[in-house]
């Protein structure tokens, strides 16, 4: 059997079925998780979620069979999107589990960890203790004390409609001109919520909005296209769905539904920080109006620079944080933020228990396109402001050699510098044109991740091919505009 550090990110639990993640791995970490976050933390119980894959039933009920045998009571939610187990967690008051891979292939299942309210299980948060601890038990571990008052008691609810009546509550379209929207659920949950949420399935009133749907059966299969729509092969339907239905909008969810990706009605996408800061603007004139005089926003290190001074606009403080949702998560309640945004379209809300959902996001850009007459292509070309590259992977044998020659690199050119994420650089101040760029190496593969952004093409295309001369001399190059883990993780 694998050792569980071979698939235990930083984030979450990600392993191929069953050779790495079985039934009997998912048991250890349930007993694991119920030991380490829900009885040192008082929980009187657990939920579990889990996607549309082949594996997720038998995976979830085992590790509920882990959760209660340490005498710990499990809610059965079943199928749900991620963020619809965060909904749970934080309206139910418990911690969560939620069963699913997101956009891996099929062959793929994992587990999403949360405490109560929806507050993030990373590496350095509970899920390196709960990683060891299910190993021990994995290798005959024994001695954990007898479970006072005995095994724990498995109950079932359906929470998809409180989810759906929830986020309806926090944006209201049912004022909005019509509007025609292609949703792409990727064969993924989104197939399940978005008739939920934008439609009436469940028992919700019926909302201004035409849902062209595409690839709504629920298939872990995934038969049509990856449910990853970062990339942008699979956008590819999509944009053509739009344009021959004459759709004002397109959203397409990824295979758990928490990232939502837009396009306008060319087919055209619209990125994630241009979303970022539409949404910013929403929700800080919301906050603002409700006597809010310090209102806060986050972002990443390669969110666009437009981001932060959108946000500064609107009258709030950007926040700039490193890549990744427990640092997003944890920033935002440091500082109370109103909203928060990364380059890979995770975008969380204080509403929401400064989780992520990307129904959420997809209701604020439906609302802010039919409150008003223009395209959307209008409504964003404010957020709209540079070029960006975005995330190009180099394989490396020697990152941090790499990265020094790009430091020297910025010391001749006077550049600014800084090491939050990986090693950001800018161009001097009062440069014209603007230009910055970021490179980050991978915490699991030998990848360098560049970002550039400038303030028009041909300087992003100028400093992208240096930067990537540099990185690539005498290296064989494997070059992709997509992360491998879809964006999820740094």
């Amino acid at each position: 059997m694998p050792t569980l550090a071979e698939f235990v990110k930083a984030y979450d639990v990600r392993g191929i079925v069953p050779d790495q993640l079985s039934p009997r791995v998912a048991e250890a970490i349930g007993a694991a998780f119920a030991e380490v976050v829900a009885i040192p933390d008082g929980s009187r119980g657990i939920v579990v979620g889990h996607d549309m894959r082949p594996s997720s039933p038998e995976l979830s009920a085992a590790f509920a069979a882990g959760v209660t045998s340490r005498g710990v009571d499990v809610t059965l939610i079943g199928l749900c999107s991620t963020d619809g187990l965060y909904y749970a967690s934080g309206a139910l008051g418990l911690p969560g589990a939620m069963f699913t891979a997101s956009h891996n292939p099929a062959r793929y299942n994992g587990i999403k960890l949360c405490r109560s309210g929806a507050r993030p299980v990373g590496q350095d948060s509970g899920l390196a203790e709960i990683r060891d601890l299910a190993q021990w038990m994995l290798d005959g571990g024994t001695g954990l004390a007898a479970p006072v008052g005995g095994p724990g008691s498995v109950e079932s609810r359906d929470l998809l409609a409180d989810y759906a009546a929830f986020l309806r509550g926090l944006v209201d379209l049912s004022a909005i001109r019509p509007l025609k929207v292609v949703v792409d659920a990727g064969n993924g949950m989104g197939g399940h919520t978005v008739p939920a949420v934008l439609g009436t399935a469940a028992g919700l009133p019926e909302l201004p909005l035409e849902v062209v749907p595409l690839y709504f059966e629920l298939d872990g299969t995934f038969p049509n296209h990856e449910a990853n729509p970062l990339d942008p092969a699979n956008l590819v339907d999509l944009q053509a769905a739009v344009r021959e239905h004459g759709a004002d909008i397109g959203l397409a969810f990824d295979g758990d539904a928490d990232r939502c990706f837009v396009v306008d009605a060319d087919g055209e996408p619209v990125s994630p920080s241009a979303i970022t800061g539409l949404v910013a603007t929403r929700e800080i004139a919301r906050a603002r109006a409700g006597g809010d005089d310090d209102v806060a926003v986050v972002h990443n290190v390669i969110s666009s620079a437009a981001v932060a001074e959108i946000v500064r606009e609107a009258g709030a403080r950007p926040v700039r944080t490193r890549v990744g949702h427990s640092f997003i998560k944890a920033e935002m309640a440091r500082h109370g933020a109103v909203f928060g945004g990364e380059h890979s379209a995770h975008y969380y809300f204080r509403d929401f228990w400064f989780a992520d959902t990307g129904m959420l996001a997809a209701l604020h850009v439906l609302a802010a396109l039919g409150e008003q007459e223009r395209p959307l292509s209008e409504v964003c070309d404010r957020f709209e402001r540079y070029v960006a590259s975005g995330e190009i992977n180099s394989t490396v044998s020697d990152q941090h050699g790499v990265i020094e020659q790009i430091r020297a690199w910025a010391s001749e050119h006077g550049a600014r510098t800084d090491e939050l994420d990986g090693l950001t650089i800018a161009c001097p101040e009062g440069t014209d044109p603007m230009w910055w760029f970021n490179v980050r190496a991978s915490n699991t593969e030998p990848l360098l991740r560049l970002n550039v952004e400038a303030a028009d093409r041909e300087t992003m295309e100028r400093l992208r091919d240096e930067l990537l001369a540099l990185i690539r001399a005498d290296r064989d190059p494997v070059p992709t505009t997509d992360r491998p883990d879809g964006g999820e993780a740094p």
